[in-house]
């Protein structure tokens, strides 16, 4: 009786290779798992962007900020589907080839990219029970390409058109900020297979080349009304809510832990733990430490260099991260801890001579948070992390590699920011008008003061000197003086 039940129950036991498929697949469904929380934590990082923003935004331009946001999700997620993804996907170090055929390892398909005779979605998307993979992390890739868009939604705000933005966001996101991934943010991409290039979470691939994007755009939109005094000196406007702005950036904190996570791959059947986006083998809680401490440092930095300003204080935690992510793989904590310190700083100094020095009127410092620290963040590797092997092909990283990718991704993306809006200043479709300015975007795009329940204050804004005056008179003395007094506001005795 013992040995019949025996029997049978063997003939019932799976077989080894029953076993291993069984193995494989619980794989790819923890893989599939992992990726879809990550995208749900990142969307606090635009939770926090609309917050930061609006914050940051005066009260007549509220509700306009807010929509940036909203409609960068509308507008971004079907062009990166149809283009943005194909460019990731098929470009052979770099460049449009049918296929890629850098070197392959099993299990990681998914870093090398889709490609053949077909677009990337076809067989990955959709219900194939066999992919468990292919959808979500294109989620997780979506979800970086609305950051570069919210990133320089707060630089343009409270004077750039509503479609305008539009057009630049989808240039960004699904066209600009994804070639320079395919570029040096893959295991294939012809910076990494020949210099090494080394960005592991996207300090530069990322953040620098919205950065760099959004001050070519700036160039030509020029500085709010009343930003700048005769003499050149700068102004400060006051934003609708400080608190608003301080807690934004603490969701965009929160939703850099899935931002993080995303970068990285999981494959427990094949590889013993996690491999960064090159291939390389890393830990999690190595990567989640680094974001932790960079967060500490780029705050004490931050506090520093702005004597205690609270902005900037919280904008020097976002600084100190992104200095730090693109070596965030390999470096010490200590160390970690220095270079977010420094970065911090960087913002702040680079944020001051942008606005006094350079006279560009960037509302929330994105191209020196963003910007300057995501190129500063990939020079640092250069410095500091020289000689490590990057990728499955085990290219070492160098000072030179680094600066050969700062060098190809600041006109890839300075050029296309400036040119277009350029051309969308020329055909007068880039800024609203000056009285519209005034009286606010939310009263001509909504036709409604969204805060009717509260006593209305004068607008204030911060001259040179520090003295906070009524922003009326002043507002309108730049009015006149750039359009002359032929010109007939709406509405300025009231809301400007």
């Amino acid at each position: 009786m013992i040995v019949s039940l025996l029997q049978t129950w063997l003939a019932q036991a799976p077989t080894a290779e029953e076993v291993q498929e069984q193995l494989g697949l619980d794989s790819l469904i923890l893989t599939e798992t992992f990726y879809f929380w990550t995208v749900v934590i990142m969307w606090l990082i635009h939770v926090g962007f609309m917050a930061y923003e609006a914050g940051a935004a005066r009260r007549k331009n509220i509700m306009s900020t807010a929509m940036k946001n909203i409609l960068t999700i509308a507008v971004v997620t079907p062009t990166f589907y149809y283009f943005g993804w194909y460019i990731y996907g098929c470009f052979q170090e770099g460049w449009p080839k049918d296929g890629h055929d850098s070197p392959t390892v099993e299990g990681l398909d998914v870093l090398i990219g889709f490609c053949g005779n077909t677009a990337p979605w076809a067989a990955q998307m959709g219900p194939n029970l066999q992919d468990h993979v292919s959808a979500v992390f294109f989620l997780a890739f979506l979800l970086f390409s609305w950051t570069t868009g919210s990133i320089m939604s707060g630089a343009l705000i409270e004077r750039v058109r509503l479609s305008a933005y539009l057009i630049l966001t989808a240039l960004l996101g699904s066209v600009v900020w994804i070639m320079d991934a395919a570029w040096g943010w893959s295991s294939g991409g012809w910076l990494v297979t020949r210099f090494g290039f080394h960005d592991v979470i996207a300090s530069l691939v990322v953040h620098g080349v919205a950065g760099a994007f959004a001050f070519g755009v700036l160039l030509n939109l020029g500085p709010r009304i009343g930003k700048y005094t005769t003499d050149g000196l700068a102004r400060s406007f006051r934003g609708h809510s400080t608190h608003l702005t301080l807690m934004g950036l603490m969701l965009i904190f929160t939703g850099f832990y899935g931002f993080y996570a995303a970068c990285l791959v999981i494959q427990s059947t094949i590889f013993p733990g996690w491999l960064n986006i090159y291939g390389s083998p890393t830990t999690l809680g190595a990567i989640a430490f680094v974001i932790t401490i960079g967060f500490a440092g780029g705050f004490t930095g931050g506090w520093f260099a702005s004597k205690g300003d609270p902005f900037w204080t919280l904008s020097g935690g976002l600084a100190g991260v992104i200095s730090v992510s693109a070596g965030a793989d390999v470096y010490h904590p200590s160390l970690a801890y220095l270079l977010s310190i420094s970065g911090g700083m960087v913002a702040v100094y680079a944020g001051g001579y942008i606005e006094r020095k350079l006279r560009v009127d960037d509302a929330v410092g994105a191209v020196a948070v963003h910007g300057a620290c995501g190129f500063y963040g990939v020079l640092l590797v250069g410095i500091f992390a020289g000689g490590y092997p990057t990728g499955i092909n085990n290219v070492e990283s160098s000072f030179g590699g680094q600066l050969m990718g700062m060098l190809a991704f600041l006109p890839l993306a300075f050029l296309p920011g400036y040119a277009v809006s350029w051309l969308l200043k020329k055909l007068n479709l880039l800024r609203v008008p000056p009285e519209v300015e005034l009286e606010g975007l939310d009263l001509a795009e909504f036709g409604q003061d969204f805060f009717p329940e509260f006593e209305r204050v004068p607008e204030i804004i911060v001259e040179p000197d520090g003295r906070a005056v009524e922003a009326a008179p002043v507002l309108l003395d730049a009015y006149w003086r750039t359009n002359g007094r032929a010109a007939t506001p709406v509405g300025t005795s009231e809301r400007s």
